[in-house]
């Protein structure tokens, strides 16, 4: 499961570092990642201070920390 998690986490920073900030919903739409498995990866990347979340209204703002 952490190898899981882990590739996951590589996937998510993939694309934001091509993409940059993003919402929640298009991260998981860009990556076909459901909601369990995004927030693992986002989490994981979390931990490691390589991502910073803001909260909107309506959703969540993923973005990598410079």
């Amino acid at each position: 499961m952490v190898e899981i998690i882990g590739a996951n986490a590589g996937l998510v920073w993939s694309f934001l570092n091509e993409k940059g900030e993003t919402s929640l919903k298009a991260l998981k739409k860009a990556t076909k990642l459901n909601d369990k498995t995004v927030w693992a990866a986002i989490g994981w990347l979390a931990r490691e201070s390589k991502v910073s979340l803001v909260e909107t209204e309506d959703d969540v703002l993923v973005s990598l920390n410079a």
